[in-house]
């Protein structure tokens, strides 16, 4: 008999050979029917897997992130399937899950898609699903392997065997379709009872411009037509969100081909958005104890070489600077960090100065492709809320902390609940990608570990997403569709300050090296700001948005009081507009509600006789009359409840 361990730490012996799903059966037969895949000693298998080895073994259902991946892994299968069935000249590539969906990149030859074809497409697919094919997982030698996809003439499947050592090549057979794979599937393709080809893309073969240009078909499954037709309501209201749209509508921001691609143009209610944004983490900064600082634009070659920036970013960054002297060569800089470096070592420091806290609102530059960029989400030229902290090892944990706080406040301030903090670290299969002693590395990522362990924080830990001088601790927020964003970084780095040479004097007289964190919580002004408009849908928390509230004149003879009021609320700090338009008061309170002012006061005959004011307000409709200090004594408190004072 095998011993098989679950992770609530029970344990069940069974005959050599028994499959993954048999146990599951043993175990109950709900279980058994929502078991999409499994993994055993750490190694993702297949249901239909048969287990020759004592070993733990965990099961993944629909609810499981795993249990996901491998249902529409599998669907990527059955949409390469359903292609060749339409398209059999069409060569395959790859076929991987994202992370809503799948995709399959094809190789169409003489032929192509768009849109339209991807009914047809659809169709074929669940024709497929239905017939509840199996998969089956085999290996075989590279030289069958080669055989199999040269006889295909298919120089994608070929590389991709070559570049892999005989002995661990599998395939993955359902139906009469087969497909070079390394697992992790669903036990058969009848699970699969929804589907939507979603759209068509370009992609380069391995993300190459050199090389062909490829047909990237995305799709995404369920296990029930209603969770698609959910998911399609979602993306109707992610179209609605769409921070572009928004963004022009409320007349945020703009861009303009003659200023260039990927630079944004910041409109006058987006620029006091964005400047309120930034006070705000400026107010909470100077508690903590941070020091405003500026660096300009460019920095000397030189600069970013002693970093690192240079080997790493040169390739992204703008073509260098030649100035009339000889040899004098400058980059816009696509960081900040090395700048403060060079204020830190602007003089001597002792031990009993640190830690040194310097933050930056500072504009970087990084030259994207034209593909890539994307609105705010992605451009050539953004503003970080840049800061380093220059502090001794003793200090490290006790500031790391300080600036998990400071990154929780933030969220709340902001509504942004619900988030996992990733533990980021280096790939140890590719240590040329970064910089710095093991050593240093070893005890950077410890030291992140442990703050996030102390701070209670629910975090996972990912490999090979380290920066390439230092580890990380990225906050992975799910906004209001359930899509998921990195906003917020905090990172340690022993490597900068030894290529800087930075030092202090520490109580032995002695000259030691400090410890730097890095840390930006909104991450990019530009990326925070779309991302905030998608999440709350251009209806900002009170203390944020534009204008608070829009006065509205039943007619012109109540343009007096209603300036009264105005001029009331601008001296209690509340942002007010009125509108004494000859329109009717109808068009007047639709037109606010489409401009989302969060609060309209309404002013007729009624509300000037009697010295109050009607009020309603945006999504919920009217609150009824009130008076005027009982109306700002209403706002005062909603922007408290949502803004605390941070206590560094």
């Amino acid at each position: 008999m095998i011993e098989i361990q679950f992770p609530d730490g029970n344990v069940r012996n069974y005959p050599p050979g028994t499959t993954a799903l048999a146990v599951a059966q043993d175990i109950s037969e709900g279980l058994a029917r929502n078991v999409l895949s499994a993994r055993f000693n750490d190694q993702t298998i297949e249901a239909a897997t048969a287990l020759h080895e004592n070993g733990t073994l965990q099961f993944f259902t629909w609810n499981d992130t795993e249990g996901k991946t491998a249902f529409w892994h599998s669907s990527a299968h059955v949409l390469a399937q359903a292609i060749l069935a339409l398209y059999p000249n069409a060569k395959l590539t790859i076929g991987p899950a994202i992370e809503n969906g799948f995709y399959y990149d094809v190789d169409f030859g003489e032929e192509s898609i768009s849109e339209k074809d991807l009914t047809a497409i659809e169709q074929k697919f669940l024709e497929f699903a239905r017939q509840k094919f199996e998969f089956q997982m085999r290996t075989a030698s590279k030289a069958e392997a080669l055989a199999y996809y040269q006889e295909k003439n298919n120089p994608f499947k070929v590389e991709l065997i070559e570049n892999l050592e005989d002995g661990t090549i599998s395939f993955c057979d359902h139906a009469d379709f087969t497909d070079l794979c390394r697992g992790g599937h669903i036990p058969h393709t009848g699970f699969i009872k929804a589907v939507k080809l979603l759209n068509v893309a370009g992609a380069y073969w391995r993300g190459d411009e050199t090389k062909p240009q490829l047909t990237r078909v995305y799709g995404i499954s369920f296990p029930k037509q209603k969770e698609l037709k959910e998911y399609l309501n979602l993306l109707e209201e992610a179209k609605k969100r769409d921070h572009r749209k928004l963004g022009k509508s409320l007349e945020l921001f703009t861009f303009s081909q003659k200023v260039g691609q990927g630079l944004p143009l910041w409109l006058p209610k987006g620029t006091a958005l964005r400047e309120r944004l930034e006070n705000f983490l400026k107010k909470a900064q100077k508690k903590a104890g941070y020091e405003q600082v500026i660096s300009p634009h460019i920095g000397n070659k030189e600069l970013y070489m002693t970093s690192g920036h240079y080997e790493k970013y040169g390739a992204d960054s703008f073509q260098p600077i030649e100035t009339p002297a000889e040899g004098e060569t400058f980059l816009l800089k696509p960081m900040n960090c090395p700048h403060h470096c060079e204020i830190y070592k602007n003089r001597p420091w002792s031990y009993k100065d640190l830690p040194k806290r310097y933050a930056e609102f500072g504009t970087v530059y990084r030259y994207e492709q034209s593909g890539e960029l994307h609105g705010l989400t992605r451009v050539r030229g953004f503003t970080q809320d840049d800061a380093h902290i220059f502090c001794t090892p003793d200090q490290l944990d006790q500031e790391f902390k300080k600036v998990i706080d400071l990154v929780l406040y933030v969220f709340k301030s902001l509504g942004f609940e619900d988030f996992v903090a990733q533990v980021s670290l280096r790939d140890p299969e590719n240590p040329e990608k970064y910089i710095g002693s093991n050593d240093n590395w070893d005890k950077a990522e410890q030291a992140i570990v442990n703050a996030a362990q102390e701070k209670g924080l629910n975090y996972v830990i990912e490999t090979g997403e380290a920066a390439f001088y230092g580890p990380k601790l990225d906050f992975m927020v799910r906004d209001a569709l359930n899509r998921k964003w990195q906003l917020g970084t905090i990172q340690v780095d022993y490597n900068l300050p030894e290529r800087f040479d930075l030092t202090y004097k520490g109580a032995d007289n002695e000259m030691h090296r400090p410890v730097m964190i890095h840390r930006a919580p909104f991450g990019s002004m530009e990326r925070f700001v779309a991302i905030l408009l998608e999440h709350t849908g251009g209806n900002f928390p009170l203390w944020l948005t534009p204008e608070q509230v829009i006065v509205l004149c039943v007619s012109e003879k109540h343009k007096k009081y209603a300036e009264k009021v105005l001029n009331e609320l601008e001296n209690n700090e509340i942002r007010a507009l009125l509108d004494d338009r000859n329109e009717t008061i109808g068009k007047k309170i639709r037109e606010a509600e489409m401009s989302k002012f969060p609060y309209m006061i309404i002013l007729g005959e009624k509300e000037a006789t009697e010295d109050v004011v009607s009020i309603r307000k945006h999504q919920q409709g009217d609150l009824g009359s009130m008076e005027l200090g009982a109306f700002v004594s209403l706002i005062q408190n909603e922007i408290a409840s949502t803004i605390s004072t941070f206590e560094a």
